[in-house]
């Protein structure tokens, strides 16, 4: 659902939220208000490099985000502050038109910024990833305690990584660690594995925002013509990370690894499971130490997010794909601010589901995921 201009004054949607069902929202993107405001929380020597070299990702000649624009900023146009800055850099902006206006009682924060992980440089890329974790705390989780921040990590070099998530576990605002999809190698290869340890001894779940420039086209022919091409090419490469994660043992090895795919669509996991189950079931003496369906692992392990929400020309559909891939399993997110940002009360219309079931999927499932008491 693409939400360009705000349908009703914060305060006429306020009243309205007043009487609505509670929300988690759980992809919230914070902007800096100037690109230069990291350099408050980066050593000085990071602070020359950027200023001389800049980034350096792994895509040449890319600085820009990976995904159609659509409108400027990749956002709605009610979301640029009156004071200056970008859309969602103001964090009275972001209290009007989502948290106060949809009763959103906690927001996961999930920073595009500068893309840390997705720097050639490791070093520069985990000052870079360590100076974003901080912005969050001090710009947003200070300021508003419905905001919960996420551990950015630079995840090609495991051993910074880990470094990283043991810096910032003590404190109990982060609830999350925060991967890009798009990866040097597939997710699953053994040289992410310490990320994995890290999370599962400090009960902390993984989230895989779609994105990311690992370097390598995101379809297997090549890079495609246009945007539409390389927008769908997201649900292409959420279906071959989950594949890495369970072909290559990743939950058999840690089974009580949570992953949340956040803004890569539901729709196309159930034939996914089927294909796997039935590959898997002809070939099973290749990956012996698979021990469960990988139905079963993603059944286990994996949560996903609802936006971008699918759409449907007949919305029980919809509710049957939820259904089946278990209204357990999935939890709300708007995408605020970005133009096709999801409006709880529009995904409630869309999905017929019963009430308890649009409770947890709105509120209760990201509750218990998250923790939050």
């Amino acid at each position: 659902m693409s939400t360009l201009v705000a349908e009703r004054e914060p305060a006429q949607r306020g009243r309205r939220a007043e009487q609505a069902l509670k929300v988690c929202d759980c992809d919230i993107h914070p902007s800096m208000h100037r690109p230069d405001e990291v350099y408050a929380f980066l050593a000085q020597r990071w602070q020359d490099h950027a200023k001389t070299y800049g980034g350096l990702y792994r895509q040449a000649f890319s600085d820009t985000l990976s995904h159609p624009r659509i409108n400027e900023a990749a956002s709605r146009r009610d979301s640029w502050p009156a004071g200056g800055g970008q859309p969602g850099s103001s964090l009275d902006l972001m209290r009007a038109q989502l948290l106060d206006a949809f009763n959103v009682e906690h927001g996961m924060l999930m920073p595009l910024n500068r893309g840390p992980g997705n720097q050639r440089n490791l070093e520069y890329g985990a000052a870079l990833c360590s100076a974003i974790n901080e912005w969050q705390v001090a710009k947003w989780l200070d300021a508003e305690p419905r905001l919960h921040g996420s551990i950015l990590v630079p995840q090609e070099d495991a051993q910074l990584a880990v470094a990283e998530i043991e810096r910032r576990v003590g404190n109990p605002r982060y609830v999350q660690i925060m991967m890009p999809p798009h990866t040097v190698e597939p997710l699953g290869r053994r040289r992410y594995w310490p990320i994995y340890q890290a999370a599962v001894d400090h009960n902390l779940p993984i989230a895989l925002h779609v994105g990311g420039i690992g370097g390598h086209p995101h379809t297997n022919t090549g890079v495609g013509s246009y945007y539409i091409e390389d927008q769908h090419s997201n649900v292409q490469g959420m279906t071959a990370l989950i594949t890495s994660l369970v072909i290559e043992g990743v939950f058999e090895r840690f089974p009580t690894l949570r992953v949340v795919l956040v803004e890569g669509g539901i729709a196309w996991a159930p034939a996914l499971a089927w294909r796997l189950d039935k590959h898997w079931k002809r070939m099973k003496s290749e990956a012996p130490h698979l021990k469960l369906l990988p139905s079963q692992y993603m059944r286990r392990n994996i949560w996903f997010t609802t936006q971008p929400i699918d759409e449907p020309q007949n919305p029980a559909d919809l509710a049957e794909v939820f259904e089946t891939v278990g209204c357990d399993r999935i939890m709300f997110s708007t995408d605020y601010p970005h133009w096709d940002m999801d409006d709880p009360r529009y995904v409630m219309s869309r999905l017929n589901l019963a009430p308890e079931k649009m409770r947890a999927i709105l509120f209760e499932n990201a509750r218990a995921f998250y923790g939050f008491d």
